[in-house]
């Protein structure tokens, strides 16, 4: 019995830890903050601002290692779109008269396979690049966007080496200089914003997907065979006046299509306006906010959980 009496009442959690309501009273009266928490949408764009810097150098690196194992180093950032052009102009071209009836068909040709690699490759390196680079998100304090736009701009520089082929092609095939070939510049400008966001709508979808890599190839793929890149919209839809009305207007309005055209019609003088959709400026400029701002968004969101689990 007097152990009984002896024995001290059980304390409970109420008593003998402090409530979360005094711990978060506590640490804001100290200036702490969550660790890894997201800042707001300003801040996150100043962070990257600030960073500008080491996106541009991390591209620049990325790409110089991109070959540096292969005996002819860089040469292959123009050899393997101009491969691949040559392979689908045999295959599309030749085989499949792909090519009858649309004026400067090299040109046309290795032009879409230029710009659309770039598009497929920006999103396939922007697919992994959180869940591909978790070493460098553990080890280091960064605005997690900043890797799939650097990846971005990665592409951006690659492409800029294969325009230097696309040009002695288009002057080789008798395609003049002209002023209009200074309308690839906003073309270029308005795809990268475009291809940026869909790779941070991918690199937050990547992150917590991993196995979402594997299945990309195969869409961007049927993505490629919609867009007109070996093959002509305007000259299939003067063809073929039996497919359905809707058909048109969303080859038209595909965002692929839609910068592969713009970068034709300010490359290739045969390329006339007449084959471009209506509007088509606005479409493009749509395009590249919608993705753009909707996309670093979307990323933003999630920006706390990248690295984690």
């Amino acid at each position: 019995m007097s152990q009984v009496l002896d024995t001290p009442p059980p304390t409970t959690a109420r008593t003998t830890a402090p409530a979360d309501d005094d711990l978060t009273a506590l640490a804001a009266r100290h200036g702490l903050t969550v660790s890894g928490a997201r800042p707001s949408l300003p801040q996150y764009v100043r962070q990257l601002w600030a960073r500008r810097h080491f996106i541009a150098a991390f591209s620049t690196a990325k790409l110089t290692a991109q070959y540096s194992q292969a005996k002819l180093g860089q040469v292959w950032q123009v050899m393997t779109p101009l491969l691949n052009a040559a392979v689908y102009y045999l295959i599309f071209g030749v085989l499949l008269q792909t090519k009858d009836g649309v004026p400067d068909y090299v040109p046309f040709l290795v032009t879409g396979v230029f710009i659309w690699t770039f598009t497929q490759s920006s999103i396939l390196a922007g697919t992994r690049a959180i869940s591909g680079n978790l070493g460098l998100v553990r080890a280091l304090h960064f605005p997690r966007a900043a890797l799939p736009i650097s990846f971005c701009l990665q592409q951006l520089q690659q492409l800029l080496f294969s325009m230097a082929a696309l040009v002695v092609i288009l002057l080789v095939f008798g395609v003049p200089v002209a002023a209009s070939w200074l309308l690839a510049i906003p073309a270029l400008v308005l795809q990268f914003t475009f291809n940026a966001g869909v790779s941070m709508v991918m690199a937050r979808v990547g992150a917590k997907t991993p196995d979402i890599a594997q299945l990309m190839p195969f869409v961007l793929r049927t993505w490629m065979y919609v867009s007109g890149v070996m093959w002509s919209i305007d000259h299939l839809l003067s063809r073929h006046n039996d497919l359905p009305g809707w058909v048109g207007p969303v080859l038209q309005a595909n965002p692929a299509a839609v910068y592969i055209d713009l970068m034709r019609f300010a490359l290739i003088d045969s390329f006339r306006a007449s084959q471009l959709p209506d509007h088509v400026w606005m479409l493009a400029t749509g395009w590249s906010l919608l993705a753009g701002v909707g996309g670093f968004i979307y990323f933003w969101k999630a920006e706390e959980t990248y690295g984690r689990g």
